[in-house]
């Protein structure tokens, strides 16, 4: 983007009261021109206390969704419309309920990455960052947790609770190859490795740390180490580049999702310029979404 674009952006957003919200995950260009980068939880915490009557979404739909549950007099506008989530598509709002019926007096657990129907159903709504106290907090009994298997089993395991996990998974975090980590690590035999807890078990167990992205910031911020190998996203590398100069970070192998490379400064210069009227959720459903998404920001 060069200097004119810029000062456009600047200029739209004075003129409409826009904010732009980037996730980690997204390039580099678009991170630069967000006025807040952050995780799921990040994002939810920054919607919920917003007044911002524009809000330009740079991430995936769920991401959206959620920023206009909780800011509901926003108008909030996704970059790339065609953003969606592979993890999200694993659990429909049908899904949850039957699955509900199927497991009576166990309590549902949604990641946040999951579409606004399946967080109507569910009792609580949780991050990676704060799964596992979530899920901790949980009525008594069997917790059912989707859509992602491989963070309800981290979930269980360092909560100690009996969860049944929904068979789904980020085409990005599940597949990564182990082999790319562990070449990586050869290379870099001093570094911390730093995995999200949607990765496989194996990447866990090779971890020093398994983390969401803030806690991969707290980590780095309070370590002694001088490089580190990231199994997440690779946009996440950037992220830590640029809040640590004074680091070195590796991605560990190829963990790319396809979803969150759609967006470009010249949607985010369309949608300041548009008149899109944004994310639409029907007041009945935002509203039971809301209660699970307020659960979650409270536990």
């Amino acid at each position: 983007m060069d200097n004119l674009e810029k000062g456009e952006v600047k200029r739209l957003k004075r003129s409409t009261g826009a904010v732009i919200l980037a996730h980690s995950y997204q390039p580099r260009e678009i991170q630069e021109m967000a006025d807040l980068v952050g995780d799921s939880l990040e994002l939810s915490r920054f919607a919920r206390e917003s007044v911002a009557p524009l809000v330009i979404l740079c991430g995936v739909r769920f991401m959206a969704e959620t920023v206009k549950i909780l800011s509901p007099g926003s108008v909030v506008r996704l970059v790339a419309p065609g953003a969606d989530c592979s993890l999200a598509a694993c659990m429909s709002g049908e899904d949850a309920g039957a699955w509900k019926r199927e497991h009576p007096g166990a309590a549902l657990v949604t990641y946040i990455n999951s579409p606004v129907e399946a967080k109507a159903e569910s009792w609580a709504c949780c991050t990676s960052a704060n799964a596992v106290g979530v899920v901790r907090a949980a009525p008594p009994g069997d917790v059912l947790f989707g859509p992602d298997r491989n963070l309800a089993e981290y979930a269980a395991a360092e909560s100690g609770r009996r969860v049944i996990p929904w068979p789904g998974g980020c085409h990005a975090h599940s597949g990564a190859d182990i082999r790319s980590l562990r070449r990586a690590r050869a290379e870099w035999p001093d570094a911390a490795v730093l995995v999200h807890p949607e990765t496989p078990p194996v990447f866990r167990r090779e971890a020093d740390a398994v983390l969401g992205t803030g806690g991969m910031i707290d980590y780095v911020a309070g370590s002694d180490r001088r490089r580190f190998i990231i199994g997440t996203e690779e946009g996440m590398v950037y992220r830590l580049s640029s809040l640590f100069p004074d680091r070195s970070f590796t991605a560990a192998g190829d963990i790319s999702c396809r979803d969150m490379r759609n967006a470009t400064p010249d949607m985010v210069l369309e949608a300041l310029r548009g008149d899109d009227p944004g994310i639409l959720i029907p007041e009945e459903l935002a509203g039971a979404a809301l209660k699970a998404l307020e659960r979650m920001t409270e536990l």
